[in-house]
């Protein structure tokens, strides 16, 4: 025995992660709570359903900058973990992204391969003398701190339970940089490698252009402090591309068709109305008003406040014969 209590010698000594630190399994000591989540070997683990995995961190009274790796694959789906999986739904899925009982971000996920990342910064303050940082996923329907009228809004729009089956890849924990580069403009697929926007999920992060809305919504979280959308507003680009033809095996009546849809296409999107915003909501806080929107063309410019404290749900209107595209955000 060493000191009066329940401790011995032959217990186990649990060593904290020390920033900066890269976790990337879920066999890993520094894993201490798991609710709901599966440990991995070659991920941290996949959440089962809404769930929590928290992590001993040794921040020795600074802050911390966290970032997540979170995707799916085919066993993303709807009751995997007892072997009664759902087919899987075509509707995206709205998770939201919570730390220490605090709304950090929400994600969007659609697609069989797409990945994501939230970033968020925890001050020395939310982050206990025992060092636990507890990450949550949560479907949007779940737990407080969401408007009801956000609820309402994605009703029908987005999958039920749509933290089923996610990845959890790779944790990071580090210190904040004094510095962060800090552009003027973004394009749309940027936007979302940085967690800004989440409008999806990306299958290839090295890709850079414009970020198709396949959803027909998005999500802009609250930037980073002193990163790029943290000035105090945002200006999204949002223009139209249109609809891909069907996919058929090609022959040389197939080229013909390509051809003659391409010249329609380009055609279309000459005479294509701008995107139309249909609503923007805080999470938190529910209706924004009418969204502050300039037409150029077939462009519509969205401008927006910063979000600070609750991330921002932007619902596309109908684009009959297009899809809407995020082209670029600009700070200002």
């Amino acid at each position: 025995m060493t000191s009066p209590g329940s401790a011995t010698e032959l217990d186990q000594l649990i060593l904290p992660a020390i920033p900066p630190v890269h976790l990337n399994n879920g066999q890993v000591s520094a894993l201490q709570v798991t609710d709901r989540f599966h440990r991995g070997t070659q991920i941290v683990g996949r959440f089962e359903t809404s769930g929590l995995a928290g992590f001993k961190v040794s921040a020795q009274g600074r802050s911390l900058r966290v970032l997540l790796s979170l995707s799916l694959d085919e066993r993303s789906l709807a009751g995997w973990h007892d072997g009664k999986a759902e087919t899987a739904a075509s509707l995206p899925r709205l998770v939201q992204v919570r730390s220490q009982g605090r709304l950090r971000q929400c994600v969007v996920l659609k697609g069989k391969r797409a990945h994501a990342r939230a970033t968020f910064d925890l001050s020395p303050d939310e982050i206990p003398d025992d060092g636990l940082i507890c990450v949550e996923l949560l479907d949007i329907m779940e737990g407080d701190g969401v408007c009801p009228e956000v609820r309402q809004a994605v009703s029908g729009r987005v999958m039920p339970d749509g933290v089923a089956g996610v990845r959890l890849n790779k944790v990071v924990f580090e210190e904040p940089p004094a510095v962060d580069f800090d552009p003027d403009a973004l394009d749309g697929l940027r936007c979302e490698h940085s967690s800004l926007i989440s409008a999806g999920g990306l299958a290839n992060f090295n890709r850079q252009g414009v970020r198709v809305l396949r959803s027909g919504l998005f999500v802009v979280n609250p930037p980073l402090k002193e990163t790029f959308g943290s000035s105090g507003r945002l200006t999204l680009r949002l223009g139209t591309k249109a609809e891909p033809a069907s996919v058929i095996p090609a022959t040389w009546g197939r080229v013909n068709s390509e051809l003659r849809w391409m010249r329609h296409a380009t055609r279309k999107l000459l005479g294509m109305a701008a995107p139309p915003v249909k609503r923007v909501l805080s999470i938190r806080d529910g209706n924004m008003g009418v969204p502050e929107e300039r037409v150029d063309g077939n462009v519509t410019q969205l401008v927006l406040p910063s979000p600070t404290n609750s991330p921002f749900l932007v619902i596309m209107g109908p684009c009959l014969g297009a899809m809407p595209t995020l082209e670029s955000a600009i700070a200002h």
